[in-house]
């Protein structure tokens, strides 16, 4: 074995046995692009001398923990998913008595925002509650907050506006000019929680899980284990919408089949 590939396996074992997180079935390139920027800020020469840093000193486990953490993310990302799934997956979604969406891997929770909007334009925020979870403690407390730098809403503005929105986006925020906030019962809507896709299992039965751009950084053992487990959390003609770069591979998956292949959006078969 290289020399590198085991430094990283004790790397990450140690990581494991210190905090429970598991990434060893993370994508060995993104793990080591995040590894080699923190022995750069940290000015050590290797993996070995990162890995007895944090054995012995809690705060640079928490460094590296925050550094494996996804945080990217945008209000209504990938425009033409959200109009898709206004179009298509809400006119199914009216006929339940109640909605249960999970967005996993939730980050700062904008898409969450997003999905909440999306809901109370269509008339179903009423009956709707939107579970956003991440690993990521520290984001989740941000995202709880509803609070976002007033220079990205020009983007998510334009975003919005693309996804289909029916109003003026200004109506579900007010602003100081550096920060905006969003409005307490778009907020009220979503419950933000931990949760760890590696190695937490179901905790709801729900209509749809949104989970985009977060499996193309496991490799495909845990991608898959992944899809199983959002499968059995899923009702049966629940939705899956995935990233733009994702896809799930229906021989692998035969409970589930394509409802809208362009836009990477999943339906859980009813069971035979």
């Amino acid at each position: 074995m290289h020399k590198q590939a085991i430094e990283l396996e004790l790397f990450l074992t140690a990581i494991y046995r210190l905090s429970g997180f598991d990434f060893r079935k993370y994508m060995q390139s993104s793990i080591l692009r995040r590894v080699e920027n923190r022995l750069r800020l940290e000015g050590l020469s290797n993996m070995s001398q990162l890995t007895e840093k944090i054995i012995h000193h809690d705060s640079y486990l928490k460094k590296v923990l925050d550094d494996f953490s996804i945080n990217v993310t945008e209000m209504f990302r990938d425009p033409s998913f959200f109009l898709t799934f206004r179009k298509k997956v809400i006119p199914k979604l009216r006929e339940l008595p109640e909605i249960r969406i999970w967005h996993a891997g939730c980050s700062s929770g904008e898409e969450a925002y997003s999905m909440a909007i999306l809901l109370e334009e269509e008339g179903l925020g009423h009956k709707a509650k939107i579970y956003a979870t991440d690993m990521n403690e520290k984001i989740l407390e941000k995202a709880e907050k509803g609070i976002i730098s007033f220079s990205k809403m020009q983007a998510y503005t334009t975003n919005y506006i693309q996804a289909g929105g029916k109003n003026s986006f200004s109506e579900y925020y007010h602003t100081d000019h550096q920060f905006a906030y969003f409005k307490e019962e778009l907020l009220k809507r979503i419950i933000f929680a931990q949760h760890n896709l590696v190695t937490d299992r179901s905790f709801n039965e729900f209509h749809v899980i949104i989970c985009r751009n977060v499996l193309i950084y496991f490799n495909m053992d845990l991608q898959n284990s992944v899809l199983r487990l959002f499968q059995e959390s899923l009702s049966t003609d629940g939705f899956l919408g995935l990233g733009s770069k994702e896809a799930l591979r229906l021989d692998v998956h035969p409970g589930i089949e394509e409802f809208d292949g362009c836009q990477k959006i999943y339906r859980k078969k009813a069971e035979m």
